[in-house]
């Protein structure tokens, strides 16, 4: 797996597509920030929740190759076959754009520095919400991921993983239209938005950070389905 994960991430590096995703989540980052200074506050939690839609779009660019690069290439039965195991495969790749994902998150401590210096730190805010968007990220990086194995067009993966995304951020909306009381309130329950705007808030609940990790699983879990059916077809 680790072998995986160094060459995925160094791939990134070796195309303009890592410093793309950097100079675009930076760009926003930074004007999210400045709207801070300019309202002479020292509430992050304004940032963290204006990257939730920055996110929704930037995170296709990251996975939007992760699988359908290897069918493309024709290189797919070449790893497939290779000593190591499926999980191994998805894994890395996965853990590979979670990294390159960190690298785009981690100006916000500097942000939150800056900010400390015109005010008391508020740590446990900052905690919570740094925490809340890594478990979002790492769960649409999956779900992005799941798409790429299904296409070996980037632009195909590209183009689903947007889809994905702007289905996602519409969840509430589609549940507040739908006229039966318990169909909409069990799409709610699908919400990522609501349970990211709890982290945002400062509530630290359990059952978000489960449904986080789950959403990985499950997706990680079916991408690899997807290539175990690729091996023996």
């Amino acid at each position: 797996m680790s072998a995986i994960l160094r060459r995925e991430f160094a791939t990134y590096f070796r195309a303009p597509l890592g410093y793309i995703y950097l100079a675009i989540f930076y760009f926003f980052g930074g004007q999210f920030f400045s709207s801070v200074l300019y309202s002479m506050t020292n509430d992050i939690s304004i940032i963290f929740s204006s990257m939730f839609s920055i996110m929704l779009f930037t995170i296709p660019l990251l996975t939007m190759r992760l699988m359908s690069e290897d069918k493309r290439l024709k290189t797919d039965q070449a790893l497939l076959t290779a000593p190591v195991s499926l999980n191994g495969i998805v894994w890395g790749k996965f853990l590979a754009a979670f990294a390159l994902f960190g690298i785009g998150i981690a100006i916000t401590v500097i942000y939150f520095l800056i900010l400390s210096a015109m005010a008391s730190p508020q740590w446990n805010i900052f905690f919570g919400n740094l925490l809340g968007i890594i478990l979002l990220g790492a769960a649409l990086i999956s779900i992005g991921m799941f798409i790429s194995s299904l296409t070996e067009s980037q632009m195909i993966a590209a183009i689903g993983g947007f889809a994905a995304m702007f289905f996602i951020f519409l969840i509430d909306s589609i549940a507040s239209l739908i006229p039966i009381s318990w169909l909409g309130d069990a799409i709610k329950q699908l919400s990522f938005t609501t349970r990211y705007n709890d982290f945002t808030s400062g509530i630290l609940d359990f059952t978000h950070i489960l449904f986080f990790l789950s959403v990985v699983v499950i997706f990680n879990f079916l991408t690899v389905r997807i290539l175990e059916r690729k091996r023996w077809s």
